[in-house]
């Protein structure tokens, strides 16, 4: 036993170093195409992250998206967002021409994201690389083209098909396309692929740029000592390659229609809960298989990044499933999910990983005993500890070391936002804030976020990461997500000008101070 205590702690340190660093999606960062990208300012960014003392840069997942530019709505759990391919990194490495750049134009690099106009100038850009590379102007890199369509060819040849499909139908609901397309007759598919050919090779290649350009980021980040922190939904979308390719995984008829559905039941949020719509796994037929699939995805994530958060993790131990013709989550019940077949499966075929649960919410004793079993950390957030004197879960002086601790998360308001509104309701209801005993008497507003962060980053959580909005102390104007909210969300931006040297000299001091720079490496 005292051996096994011994081996536990050593790969929970090995995995876990006590540590911080900053979220910050893709999309976020500032560039001349309308949208942050894997370009110039994504490395400008790692700089900045080691200038801060900074070993974690955390994203959102990295996706293509469906609705309402979502990353966590998707066509594919494997495929990347061809957004977020950079156009000066085409030209470097020898995809475009420099004067490819002027027809493709600039847009306004402001302090929100078009994705509009964004995707518009990347399809342009995509296809003009994309004859280019046909006419073997890119010719020296052939061998490793070829390389990678024949080692992603798993999930590639269906995704590259898949998405030439809905351009050509102009929609994602695969239940409705040609019968024989909807239950994948291989004729059906064979004829396919012959008539959206180009198409096809078309979208193969652009996977092909994302990840070699997420590679190279990757690469520069980890010589830097700063490891990438991805973040993978539970769920997948029905409209999705993923359901089209694997419909006896999930909880289908055989039209491919959902039965069930994913959700969360009513709470004090929702009095009818969420339908998320989601189809559900069929985790008998998955474990029937070892749980390949899912072996599979996360095997494909930790080839992306040094650390992964799974979004929804109760869902695993158990899940809301609501049938699928429902109006509302109310009349949803839960089904017991894989539990810990499926994390022993994980970590047989792939060894111990940095796996980060997210456990928000109302948890359960059995979700507790799940993440513990595997030694996974959850998640502690500062906005969520200060609601009620008598819950001290999400306060900063009782995170335990084997956690991930958060000022916020993307779904949070900014810290600032946050703490404005509780001074506004405390002057309204002429009140004291429980929060109030954890600032100095004599603090200035321009200074409250450093103080937050500070609380955060001197708890014993052996990892912690402040939102960039949170760094710069901005308010609910720079907020990320509002949940519920199908518009408006995912869009802001970080101006260049704000990522300066005072904000990184101090972003650093905190860091030294809470004794979180060992790993940082000397740029």
């Amino acid at each position: 036993m005292h051996f096994s205590l011994l081996r536990d702690n050593q790969i929970f340190m090995s995995l876990f170093p006590r540590s911080s660093g900053i979220l910050l999606h893709i999309t976020s960062l500032p560039s001349e195409f309308g949208i942050g990208d894997l370009g110039d300012s994504a490395y400008r960014f790692v700089d900045f992250l080691v200038d801060a003392g900074q070993q974690i840069w955390q994203i959102l997942p990295l996706s293509p998206t469906i609705q309402c530019n979502s990353p966590y709505s998707s066509y594919s759990a494997f495929a990347g967002n061809q957004l977020l391919i950079s156009p000066t990194r085409l030209v470097k490495d020898g995809f475009l021409h420099e004067e490819d750049l002027s027809l493709l134009g600039e847009l306004p690099s402001g302090a929100q994201v078009d994705f509009e106009a964004a995707s518009a100038l990347k399809s342009k850009m995509l296809s003009i690389a994309f004859e280019r590379f046909r006419k073997s102007e890119a010719c020296s890199t052939i061998d490793d083209w070829e390389s990678f369509c024949t080692t992603q060819q798993w999930w590639l040849n269906d995704f590259a098909l898949f998405a030439s499909l809905i351009r050509h139908f102009g929609n994602d609901n695969w239940v409705t396309w040609d019968i024989d397309l909807v239950q994948r007759k291989p004729e059906a598919l064979s004829a396919w692929r012959k008539k959206l050919e180009r198409e096809i090779e078309q979208e193969q290649f652009a996977q092909y740029l994302f990840f070699r350009q997420w590679q190279q980021l990757k690469e520069y980040a980890n010589v830097r000592g700063v490891r990438m922190f991805g973040d993978m939904p539970i769920f997948v979308s029905h409209g999705s390659s993923d359901v089209w390719a694997n419909q006896n995984l999930f909880a289908l008829d055989n039209l491919g229609r959902r039965t069930v559905v994913a959700g969360v039941p009513p709470d004090y949020f929702s009095e009818t809960g969420q339908l998320w719509g989601n189809p559900l796994y069929r985790w008998d037929r998955l474990a029937e298989t070892d749980y390949r699939w899912w072996v599979q995805r996360i095997r494909a994530a930790f080839q992306m990044y040094d650390m992964l958060r799974i979004d929804h993790f109760r869902g695993f131990e158990a899940y809301w499933e609501v049938d699928a013709t429902a109006k509302t989550a109310i009349d949803g019940t839960w089904v017991k999910g894989p539990d810990a077949a499926l994390f022993h499966a994980i970590r047989r075929q792939l060894g111990e990983l940095a796996i980060v649960a997210e456990d928000l919410g109302l948890i359960t004793e059995p979700v507790h005993k799940l993440r513990d079993t595997f030694n996974f950390p959850g998640m502690r957030v500062l906005q969520f500890g200060f609601d009620s004197a008598n819950d001290g879960f999400h306060r900063p002086e009782n995170y335990p070391a084997n956690s991930v601790s958060y000022t916020g998360t993307h779904d949070n308001e900014t810290i600032m936002g946050w703490y404005l509104a509780r001074q506004k309701a405390k002057l309204k209801n002429d009140s004291r804030d429980l929060l109030d005993k954890y600032l100095s008497s004599d603090t200035q507003l321009e200074s409250v976020h450093w103080q937050l962060i500070n609380m955060v980053f001197n708890s014993a959580s052996h990892t912690t990461i402040a939102p960039m909005q949170d760094v710069l102390g901005l308010d609910n104007a720079a907020r990320m997500n509002m949940p519920g909210e199908a518009q408006g969300n995912w869009g802001w931006r970080v101006l260049s000008s704000q990522l300066s040297e005072s904000v990184s000299s101090h972003l650093r001091v905190l860091t030294e101070y809470s004794g979180r720079m060992q790993l940082v490496a000397a740029r």
